[in-house]
This record gives C-alpha cells, sequence and structure tokens, in this order.
C-alpha cells in the first residue's frame, strides 16, 4: 500500500497551484470590467458634451431665425446676417492659426527632441527634459500675457523687415502693422505653446527605438545620422504623428492666448502680417459671451459645436494616419 500512498501524493500536491490560476482569472475579469467601464465612459462624456452643445445651440437651429439674424448682424457690424457668413471665417482663422502654428513648432520639437535622446550629454539631456516638461505645465494665460506685453512690442521690427523684403509673396504682404497684433504673432506665441507638448512626447517616443536597430544600423556602417534617419524615425512615425495633433488641438482651441495678442477681423484672409484680419472660434466666444443675450449665447454655443465637430474630424483623421504609419 506503501507504493500507492507514495504515488497519490503527487497529485494532491500538483492540485494545490490551481488555486493561483482562479485567483487570476478573478482579478484579470475585474480589470477586464474596469478597462470596459473606463472606456465606456469615455464616450458617455463625448456624447453629453455633443448633447449638451446640441441643445444649448437649438434656439439658433430651431429658433425664429429673423431673431438669430438681428444677433448675428449685431455681433458683426452688419457684415454677416446668417450662421455660417458668420461662423465661416472664424473657423478659417481657427484653422490658419492652429496650422501656422504647428508648421513652426513641428520641426523645431523634432530637432530638439532628437537632441535631447540622441546627442545631448545625460546631464543636459536630463536638463533640457525637466526644463521641457516645465514649460509644457505653463498655462496658456501666461503664455498670452508674455506675447502681448513683451514680444508684440519687440518683434515689430523683424515682421516689418519681412513685409520689406518679402512683401511681393501674398502671406507677407505689407504693410506690417505696429503694433504687430497679427496672425504672425499669434501663430508664433501658439507654437511657442505647443512646443513642449510635442517634444516631450517625441523625446520618449525617440527613447523607446530598440536598441538592437540602432546598433545593427551603426554595425553596417551608417552614420549617427542615418541611423536615426532609417530606425529612429520609422519606429516613432506613428508617435510623432500623435504628438503633433495633440499639439494641434491645443492650438485649435486656445482662447486666453489668441484674445489677448490677436487684433480681431472677420475676413478670408491670408495677410499674417496685417492687423484686423482673422479671428478664431474660442477667442470670438470669449470675446462676445459677457455681452450676451440669450440668443446671442445660442449662436455662440453653435459656433462651439462647429469647432467640437472639426476637432473631432482632425482626431479622428489623425487616428486614421496613424493606424497606417504603424503598419
Amino acid at each position: 500500500m506503501s507504493p500507492m500512498t507514495s504515488a497519490s501524493k503527487p497529485s494532491s500536491s500538483s492540485a494545490s497551484p490551481l488555486t493561483k490560476p482562479v485567483s487570476g482569472e478573478k482579478a484579470d475579469r475585474v480589470f477586464r470590467a474596469v478597462a470596459y467601464a473606463c472606456g465606456i465612459l469615455i464616450l458617455v462624456v463625448l456624447a453629453a458634451v455633443a448633447l449638451f452643445l446640441l441643445f444649448r445651440a437649438w434656439p439658433l437651429i430651431g429658433g425664429d431665425q429673423q431673431t438669430n439674424r438681428e444677433v448675428i448682424a449685431n455681433f458683426t457690424g452688419g457684415r454677416a446676417t446668417n450662421f455660417w457668413g458668420y461662423v465661416g471665417p472664424l473657423l478659417f482663422g481657427t484653422v490658419l492659426v492652429a496650422a501656422l502654428a504647428l508648421v513652426i513648432a513641428f520641426f523645431v520639437s523634432i530637432g530638439i527632441a532628437l537632441f535631447i535622446s540622441h546627442y545631448a550629454p545625460k546631464r543636459l539631456a536630463a536638463a533640457l527634459s525637466y526644463i521641457v516638461d516645465i514649460l509644457a505645465a505653463i498655462p496658456s494665460v501666461i503664455y498670452g500675457l508674455w506675447g502681448g506685453l513683451v514680444l508684440v512690442p519687440a518683434i515689430y521690427p523683424f515682421w516689418n523687415w519681412v513685409a520689406g523684403h518679402l512683401g511681393w509673396i501674398p502671406l507677407f504682404a505689407g504693410p506690417a502693422a505696429n503694433p504687430p497684433r497679427t496672425v504672425a504673432t499669434v501663430a508664433l506665441v501658439l507654437a511657442i505653446m505647443i512646443l513642449p507638448i510635442i517634444t516631450s512626447i517625441a523625446r520618449d517616443i525617440f527613447l523607446q527605438t530598440p536598441k538592437l536597430l540602432e546598433e545593427a544600423a551603426l554595425g553596417l556602417g551608417a552614420t549617427k545620422w542615418e541611423m536615426i534617419r532609417l530606425s529612429v524615425l520609422p519606429f516613432a512615425r506613428s508617435g510623432i504623428i500623435s504628438a503633433s495633433m495633440l499639439g494641434l488641438g491645443r492650438a485649435l482651441g486656445e482662447t486666453m492666448a489668441v484674445l489677448m495678442i490677436l487684433s480681431p477681423g472677420l475676413k478670408y484672409s491670408f495677410h499674417l502680417l496685417q492687423a484686423s484680419q482673422n479671428q478664431t472660434i474660442a477667442a470670438n466666444i470669449a470675446a462676445q459671451y459677457p455681452e450676451a443675450d440669450s440668443i446671442g449665447v445660442s449662436v455662440l454655443i453653435g459656433t462651439g459645436l462647429v469647432l467640437f465637430v472639426i476637432t473631432f474630424l482632425v482626431n479622428l483623421l489623425a487616428r486614421r494616419i496613424t493606424e497606417k504609419a504603424s503598419k
């Protein structure tokens, strides 16, 4: 009987570890449920925001159109009497300012991120990373104050030089406004604002490049720049696009910095150095809201709904591009 008892012992001992996978399965189910709940919560919040904007803008959509036209004419000084004639130039100015800011910030951000991740000594890279993270956390109103009080008076000679030497290009047609409360100045401030965001994300992605890819490129005789071009940038392509779209999203919705710097206008104009040409949706809402009545608030929220849709479409397009780049 002893051999049988000894043979039965392993079966009892082998059954004891089965309790661990059971507890692991419970934890996995709990984690899956929490993850699903968080994902659904994001959709609920997004739907709630969309429904709120649609509900508050409903007097603009289904209300008395004559009253709406009077309110819009009051907002624009008679230059527009219907909603699309009002929101069209605002949407144009929003996209123009944000796109210029992204163009200015993108290449500088990638250069700084590459310097921190692959060229700078460790101590300098740590200090620069710390500075970049601090800049990303500065409130937009601080950038607006700096732009309005420091940059606007200081940058006029440069814009005047650009208008004098590059005025044959329609974008830089003069004369340059003095003070330069123009789209060019606002785009520069927004570029400085989104630059730390793009830099911080791009730096982290560059540092995640597998060392084997870098060492393989260097082992085959590639220079450091060739190694970066062949291994680091392709690996980080989708992350770079995501970082850029995050910066673009902040530029599209920026309010205080634009409100404090830009001299507003209601035109479809590409004259970057002239004042009173363009305005953004967010800054217009902040400027008009204090004096708006209930119908005026509905009109302003309607413009906010348009900005919400545009931002959603931009992020959706960025997601599609990111998925293609990661394949």
